[in-house]
């Protein structure tokens, strides 16, 4: 008799991942081992912003657990559908910095690229969960009035990609997006703000390394970890691969109560970034919109937090705590 060889295991590609995310509040809680632990927003208000999780970042969380810091960040709670007074749809005032079909411009020397609506993730926090995406995507149709207007404007040296998540986009279209900024004499660096590193490692493949790698511009990545538990080995050697390749990496996180609001949660998820070699930058409080109320941390709290990070962590890996206002130059520095 011939043994039979075991099969083999195709890897899936990261976009047949991506397709595959959970988007039902009960398969969710069904895959953890919560089925009615939790009451989820009505069916109807989800709709306007779905929930939208991979498998990759449901096999971070703790099974059984209802408080895990990750489900926490995705799972759409009841108390997103109140009307609670100084939340609103544009927290940071995004549509009034909108200047060209795609461009938001706050800051001197930089200009904010939406490049799409589209998300690995649909964090439950986010402040552009109501972005107007469709009438603010440059590459869908008016990509070369875009590039004009980054190529007239002399002043602005750094180009950011944002979205949604700029990575949830093809290489094809990346690449095609970044070879015309490459042209463009007056700028210099290319920032990249993302998610999928943590919440879907696989993104980062050959294709994508090959066109950072290459890149003409100095390409910085700053990622988006809230939680150490949220960086495990596979998302740690994505971030390994995109060093090798040549990005500067930073982490950006949201304060959120019951999800890090504590010393010992923030100390633990700088220690974590500083293995896998990611500076930490900023760590934001909550910008207000509506829906995400549930999250928000007290300044004063927020205050006392960095004060006690401070007695427990060298001082490059304490973030910085800052608030966006609208209308200021830049943000705010809180501690």
């Amino acid at each position: 008799m011939i043994p039979q060889s075991p099969p083999v295991k195709t890897k899936q590609s990261w976009q047949s991942l991506l397709a595959n995310a959970v988007t039902d509040a009960d398969e969710l809680l069904a895959q953890l081992g919560l089925s009615g632990a939790l009451t989820a927003i009505d069916r109807e208000k989800i709709r306007q912003f779905p929930l939208r999780v991979p498998q990759s970042y449901i096999h971070k969380m703790r099974y059984g657990d209802r408080q895990d810091p990750l489900l926490k960040q995705v799972f759409p709670l009841i108390d997103e559908s109140f009307d609670i007074e100084g939340y609103s749809s544009d927290p940071v005032g995004d549509q009034f910095a909108v200047t060209s079909p795609g461009i938001l411009q706050k800051y001197q020397g930089r200009a904010l690229l939406v490049t799409t609506g589209a998300c690995a993730i649909h964090c439950r926090y986010c402040f552009r969960r109501h972005f107007p995406y469709a009438d603010s995507n440059p590459l869908a149709s008016q990509l070369a009035h875009t590039l004009a207007e980054l190529k007239a404007d002399r002043s602005i040296n750094e180009v950011i990609l944002s979205g949604g998540d700029p990575l949830s986009l093809s290489d094809d279209k990346l690449a095609g997006l970044v070879s015309e900024l490459e042209q463009i004499p007056h700028l210099k660096r290319l920032r990249i703000h993302t998610r999928l590193p943590v919440v879907l490692p696989a993104r980062i493949d050959k294709r994508l390394l090959d066109w950072i790698a290459g890149c003409k511009l100095k390409v910085v990545m700053v990622i988006h970890a809230n939680h150490a538990n949220e960086i495990d080995d596979e998302a740690g050697l994505a971030l390994f691969r995109l060093q090798q390749a040549g990005c500067q990496l930073l982490n950006q996180a949201v304060l959120l109560k019951g999800i890090n609001d504590s010393a010992a949660a923030l100390v633990t998820l700088s220690e974590r970034l500083n293995d896998v070699n990611v500076m930490p930058y900023y760590l934001h409080v909550l910008d207000k919109v509506a829906g995400a109320h549930h999250f928000d941390v007290a300044e004063a709290t927020a205050i006392e937090l960095m004060d006690m990070i401070r007695k427990q962590l060298p001082g490059y890996l304490v973030p910085r705590l800052v608030r966006e206002i609208q209308g200021e130059a830049s943000k705010t520095v809180i501690r």
